[in-house]
């Protein structure tokens, strides 16, 4: 059986004026999966997440 993925992002970009705050981030998660953002302060994991 082939797992599904829950969430699929590609290419995920976010800026603020001239400032990338995000860049290209891809990632799956599949059904079952436990996924977590992990990275110092400023470096786009809330702003990751709002955006879905």
């Amino acid at each position: 059986m082939k797992e599904e993925n829950i969430i699929s992002v590609k290419e995920l970009s976010k800026n603020f004026g001239k400032v990338k705050a995000v860049d290209k981030v891809s990632f799956e998660v599949k059904k079952g999966e436990i996924f977590a953002f992990l990275g110092p302060n400023g470096a786009g994991k809330s702003t990751t997440l709002s955006m879905f």
